[in-house]
């Protein structure tokens, strides 16, 4: 058994002194012990603060490589989205699977030490460069599961399902051509992934990806649950004005009135971005119980738009929090980019607090339940039974010292930063201390060798 003690936790019945944590060979909670302060005899890790780990319920990890490089405005006054696409087709026709490797485990380091205990990979660099497939089909996941050895994050895989380059099912472009399967290519590619991520502890999950409306066929889209087997189906959906009017043009339907009518949607999915949303699409797709899945950094880097999550979440409806591009990797920062947007597009102030909640409390227990679900995991509580998905803060640090309840997320969400994270346990895993990644040092090392032939691609 692993022993946790912590000064204040954030339970399911709310913020409780002196508890006492214990964890089983599993990487399950065993049981949870309140006012039991820990005494010199004492075995175990002690902490400030304790709170449930969220997920990083989106990511496309080979994008961290690119962080910072696209900041420029060449002779198009229209850059865009869609510009900045081509300059990540540019970039990822380089990559080969060392590389990915070796940028996956940086960014679920980066992912470990701000906070997060699982990465949700939404993985569709399948291929070889020209589109031809490995030997292994399954070659690049299998590298984004070795990192997840590497680094010890929880993962949730999900192979992305991508065969058109547009609603007319038009041929896939050169940059999208490493992306491509049929459908009959994609199902082999998907039990192939599954059977390489028994390599991982029992707490890894499989899901699956249809890209997105454009990319997928619709009778794909409505079979994309059966093919999960139970894992979660996550999809992007209405990122981008230009991709609006094309489904409409195409499908006659706007993209969220398109999927309502059209596919299964539950709580098995998570629809990413929804950027552009009328508001009874809003507010149907959050009363279907599927989450909506925000990253707020790119979805400013890349103007995307404003989620609009006072009526999301005034509906009842769920969300998680993803770093997508990976431009930054700050789970304090998403969530403050999430309200600020909000307050901005409104003029107003704690947009998302209830009279019940604060801010940072409401935002932190939608993320950790939403994201949860969205990686079909059993965690974002801290309970018996639960997996052992842990973040510790820095009790000491001067923008929580003598803070008490909601307060603490409020301050390390808007005043601080991630530098509060002292430790993290992903399933039980210690795999953060004292705010430092256990293999650190190896893992950038790796990272800053892969990097070097890629230095002025872009």
């Amino acid at each position: 058994m692993t022993m946790i003690w912590a000064e204040q936790a954030l339970l399911p019945i709310g913020w409780v002194r002196d508890v006492a944590i214990r964890i089983d060979g599993a990487g399950r909670i065993a049981d949870v012990t309140p006012g039991q302060p820990p005494t010199a005899a004492d075995q175990g890790t002690r902490t400030g603060i304790l709170l449930p780990a969220p997920a990083n319920a989106h990511s496309h990890a080979f994008q961290r490589a690119m962080a910072g490089l696209t900041e420029t405005r060449g002779a198009d006054p229209r850059d865009s989205f869609w510009t900045w696409r081509k300059l990540m087709y540019r970039f990822l026709d380089r990559l080969d699977p060392d590389q990915v490797q070796a940028i996956a485990a940086l960014v679920q380091m980066e992912m470990l030490e701000a906070g997060y205990a699982t990465n949700v990979e939404f993985h569709y660099l399948h291929h070889a460069p020209g589109g031809v497939p490995y030997d292994d089909l399954s070659e690049m996941a299998q590298r984004i599961i070795a990192a997840a050895q590497d680094t010890g994050i929880g993962l949730t895989l999900l192979p992305v399902q991508y065969q058109f380059g547009g609603c007319d099912r038009r041929a896939l472009t050169a940059g999208q051509i490493r992306f491509g399967n049929d459908p009959d290519r994609f199902a082999r590619l998907l039990e192939d992934s599954r059977a390489a991520l028994r390599v991982l502890p029992t707490d890894a999950r499989l899901g699956v990806a249809p890209h997105s409306l454009r990319a997928v066929s619709p009778g794909d889209i409505a079979r994309a649950s059966d093919l999960a087997q139970g894992g979660p189906v996550h999809m992007h959906l209405a990122e981008q004005l230009a991709e609006v009017d094309e489904v409409k043009a195409a499908l006659g339907a706007r993209p969220v009135e398109w999927l309502l009518d059209h596919a299964p949607v539950d709580g098995q999915w998570c629809l990413i971005h929804c950027t552009q949303m009328q508001p009874h699409e809003t507010v149907a797709l959050a009363e279907t119980g599927a989450v909506a899945g925000l990253c707020p950094i790119t979805e400013s880097s890349l103007g995307d738009g404003i989620f609009d999550a006072v009526r999301w979440m005034g509906a009842g409806g769920r969300i998680a929090i993803g770093s997508d591009s990976n431009i930054r990797i700050a789970l304090s920062e998403e969530l403050r980019t999430l309200d600020y947007s909000q307050r901005l597009r409104d003029h107003s102030r704690a947009a998302l607090a209830t009279p019940a909640h604060s801010t940072g409390r409401r935002l932190f227990d939608a993320i950790c339940a939403g994201g949860a679900q969205a990686a079909g995991r059993d965690s974002g509580q801290i309970a018996p039974g639960m997996l052992a998905d842990l973040t510790a803060l820095d009790a000491s640090h001067i923008d929580l010292r003598d803070q008490t309840g909601d307060t603490l997320l409020d301050c390390w969400i808007f005043a601080g930063s991630d530098a509060l994270v002292r430790d993290v346990w992903a399933a039980g895993r210690h795999v953060v201390q004292d705010g430092r990644h256990q293999a650190r040092d190896r893992i950038t090392a790796a990272y800053v060798q892969a990097m070097k032939p890629l230095r002025g691609v872009l």
